[in-house]
């Protein structure tokens, strides 16, 4: 063996044990990271036995946790009312941004740059800030204990309006402009050309806000009744019913993060593909 293949091989070799060391370091951060819920996860497979040993796995596991959660709690209701508040206002918040962000990103008109700057001001505001005078609000237009008192005031979101904005700088100007020569009006133009160009990023929209509206646990604690509360707030106000066992809770919450989880799942390719490329940019 020359001396050249012989540099050639231990360049390989480091590269190799630099690669495999980045992959130990990065399973130990995704550890370190998921510990808290797959110790929450075991905990819900748990009978009668000490959640605080140090054995990870159950040692007799069993579903009655998961089948307390649905005696004790109508933790189908519950589901159900997320998926109302957190679908209803996704839903608002991607038409609202999508069409707000068009002519921050694609018009010019007489102060643009001071909208730009006041919606990233409000993004400092603390959401404590308006909780006085948005539930004011909501019960003068009387929507206290309904779920369009929880859904209009978190309607759009400034994050989605400004990450939509980017999205929309992105597409070609002229690719706009030679629509306009075609005959496309302004809302042809928005639905037929830059929607399509934008979708990884409103798919991103729809991830981080779904997770955001799912978790909502003070604004529905101070509009709704008891029988219209999300997972997240009802999980926290009845887990005192419980007698307090600890399993039952870790079952419980395991059931409210699934659907989160399912989301993530079916759009982690364009999330990250869509993530990746706002960091390289």
């Amino acid at each position: 063996m020359t001396k050249q293949q012989n540099l050639k091989l231990r360049r390989q070799a480091r590269k190799g044990a630099g690669i495999t060391g980045s992959y130990l370091v990065l399973i130990l951060v995704a550890l370190l990271c998921a510990g808290p819920f797959l110790w929450l996860l075991s905990t819900s497979f748990k009978s009668n036995e000490n959640i605080y040993a140090l054995n990870f796995l159950p040692q007799h596991p069993s579903l009655a946790a998961y089948a307390n959660v649905f005696k004790l709690l109508n933790i189908g209701r519950m589901l159900w009312n997320s998926v109302i508040i957190a679908g209803g206002g996704v839903l608002g918040n991607l038409i609202l941004a999508t069409l707000c962000a068009y002519p921050l990103a694609k018009m010019d008109f007489y102060g643009k740059k001071l909208v730009n700057n006041a919606l990233l001001a409000t993004m400092i505001i603390p959401a404590a800030a308006g909780l006085i005078v948005n539930y004011v609000t909501i019960q003068k237009l009387q929507l206290g204990g309904s779920f369009w008192g929880v859904i209009l005031p978190n309607s759009v979101n400034v994050f989605s309006i400004i990450m939509l904005r980017q999205a929309y700088l992105a597409v070609p100007k002229e690719l706009l402009d030679s629509a306009r020569i075609d005959g496309a009006g302004e809302l042809k133009v928005w639905w037929s050309i830059l929607l399509p160009q934008i979708r990884p990023s409103m798919l991103t929209v729809v991830i981080m806000d779904f997770v955001n509206k799912w978790n909502m646990f003070l604004w529905p604690l101070l509009v709704l009744d008891v029988e219209q509360y999300p997972v997240a707030t009802g999980m926290q106000y009845i887990s005192q019913s419980f007698e307090y066992k600890f399993i039952n809770v870790a079952a419980g919450t395991v059931l409210s993060v699934l659907p989160v989880l399912i989301l993530f799942v079916i759009f982690q390719k364009q999330y990250i593909n869509n993530t990746g490329g706002a960091v390289k940019g």
